[in-house]
C-alpha cells in the first residue's frame, strides 16, 4: 500500500479521520439530508465535511452521483499520498471501486419528478454501480483492469483483493482499489428500517453505533469512500515510493444461509480468514490485531466474534486486540470494507489500534477484547480486516508491517 485516500463521517480526508478516530469522537448526528418527519430513524453518520467543489468541476457536479463524487476525491487523494503520475503510465494502472448501493440518491429525485418526466439526460449514468470506478478511470487517466464489485458490504474489501489478484496475475502493476457510498436517502433509510436493522437511538447519536455492546440495537447509517493504492513491490521500490503496508492475503467464501442473517456459528466467515491466512503463507499466531466488521447488529456481532475464534482458536482471539471503527464511522455499506482496510494500514504502520467507542455493558455472547472507548498502543505486524454482506458475502484481507 503506498497511497490511501478517504472521506468519511469523522473527516474530508484520511488523517483527519485518524485523529478524531483515535481520540474516541464519533461521526453520529441528526440526518440533514432530507426532512426526516414521520421517519423511525432520523439518524446518521454523515460526511459533513466533504467539499465536492474541490476535486470537480461545476459541469462534473451536475453529472456525478454523491457516491462518485467521493470515489473520485479518495482516488484523487489517494494518487496524490503515494507520489503517483497515473497517467503516466496509464496501462499499467487499474482501478477497483466498489458500491453496495450506486447512485441511490440520483434514482430516488428521479422518481420523485418521474410523473412530469424530468428525466435528466444522465439518470442513468449517475446511479449505475460501476459508475463511480468508471469516472475514477476518466479523471485520473487510467487505462488498465477496470472493476466495481457490488456485493454489498463486503463488496470494497473484494475489491481491494480483486485489485490485489489484477496485480498478482501480471494484468497491472498499480491498482485504485476501494469503493464508496452515499445512501443516506429517504428512500434506503426507509427501507433499512423497515428491515428493523437500524438503531432508532434518536435522541442519542453520537452513541447510537455501539459494536459488540450489550445495548446495541441496529446499525447507524453512514457514507463516503476510501480508495487505497497497491503496488507491485519491485514498482514500488524502483521510484522510492513510501510503503504503508503489505497486503499479504486475501480471502473469501459464502455463508449459504439467509439473505440478511449471518451464519450464527461464523462458518462462512471463519473460512475466508482461514484463507486469507494461507493465502499469506501466515498461521493464526501470527495475528496481532483484528479490525471486525461489527456494525452493531445483534446477530452480526456476536456471530463475527464467534467467527474469531473458530479461525484463530479460543486462546489466540482472547489474547489479541479486536475492535470496530463503526462505532465511529457509522456503517458504510459498500464503502465500509476499504475504509477499515486504510484504518487497519495506519494501525500497522503507527502501532495503534483504533477503539470500539461506545462499548459499556458486555454481551456474554462477545467476550473478547474489544478495545473499549480508548486506542491503544501495540505492536501490529499482522492484522486481519474483516467485511461481511448481505446474501452471505465473506471478504477477509491479511495485512503485514512493510520490512524496510
Amino acid at each position: 500500500m503506498t497511497g490511501l485516500g478517504a472521506v468519511t463521517p469523522l473527516g474530508g480526508d484520511v488523517e483527519t479521520t485518524w485523529r478524531r478516530l483515535t481520540a474516541g469522537e464519533s461521526g453520529g448526528g441528526p440526518i440533514t439530508a432530507f426532512a426526516t418527519d414521520g421517519h423511525p430513524v432520523r439518524i446518521a453518520c454523515e460526511a459533513a465535511e466533504f467539499e465536492p467543489e474541490r476535486w470537480l468541476d461545476r459541469r462534473s457536479l451536475r453529472r456525478l452521483d454523491r457516491f462518485a463524487q467521493f470515489a473520485v476525491a479518495a482516488a484523487r487523494m489517494a494518487e496524490a499520498d503515494a507520489g503517483l503520475d497515473v497517467a503516466a503510465e496509464p496501462d499499467r494502472v487499474g482501478a477497483s471501486i466498489a458500491t453496495a448501493q450506486g447512485g441511490v440518491a440520483s434514482l430516488s429525485a428521479c422518481c420523485a419528478e418521474a410523473e412530469e418526466q424530468r428525466i435528466h439526460p444522465s439518470l442513468v449514468t449517475a446511479f449505475m454501480p460501476n459508475m463511480a470506478a468508471g469516472w475514477v478511470s476518466m479523471e485520473l487517466g487510467a487505462r488498465g483492469p477496470l472493476g466495481a464489485p457490488c456485493t454489498a458490504c463486503a463488496a470494497s474489501a473484494m475489491a481491494v483483493g480483486e485489485g490485489y489478484d489484477a496485480i498478482r496475475l501480471g494484468r497491472a502493476e498499480v491498482m485504485l482499489c476501494g469503493g464508496s457510498e452515499a445512501g443516506i436517502t429517504d428512500l434506503a433509510v426507509a427501507g433499512f428500517a423497515a428491515m428493523r436493522a437500524l438503531s432508532r437511538r434518536n435522541d442519542d447519536p453520537a452513541r447510537a453505533s455501539r459494536p459488540f455492546d450489550a445495548g446495541r440495537d441496529g446499525f447507524v447509517m453512514g457514507e463516503g469512500a476510501a480508495v487505497l493504492v497497491l503496488e507491485e513491490l519491485e514498482h514500488a521500490e524502483a521510484r522510492g515510493a513510501k510503503i504503508y503496508a503489505e497486503l499479504a492475503g486475501y480471502g473469501v467464501s459464502s455463508d449459504a444461509h439467509h439473505m440478511t442473517e449471518p451464519d450464527p456459528g461464523g462458518r462462512g466467515s471463519a473460512q475466508a480468514i482461514r484463507l486469507a491466512l494461507a493465502d499469506a503463507g501466515l498461521e493464526p499466531d501470527d495475528v496481532d490485531y483484528v479490525n471486525a466488521h461489527a456494525s452493531s447488529t445483534d446477530l452480526g456481532d456476536a456471530s463475527e466474534t464467534a467467527a474469531i475464534k473458530l479461525a484463530l482458536g479460543e486462546e489466540k482471539a482472547r489474547s489479541i486486540p479486536v475492535s470496530s471503527i463503526k462505532g465511529a464511522t457509522g456503517h458504510c455499506l459498500g464503502a465500509a470494507g476499504a475504509v477499515e482496510a486504510a484504518m487497519t494500514v495506519l494501525a500497522i504502520e503507527r502501532d495503534v489500534v483504533p477503539p470500539t467507542i461506545n462499548y459499556e455493558r458486555a454481551d456474554p455472547a462477545c467476550d473478547l477484547d474489544y478495545v473499549p472507548n480508548e486506542s491503544r498502543s501495540v505492536r501490529v505486524d499482522v492484522a486481519l480486516s474483516n467485511s461481511f454482506g448481505f446474501g452471505g458475502h465473506n471478504a477477509v484481507l491479511a495485512l503485514c508491517k512493510h520490512a524496510r
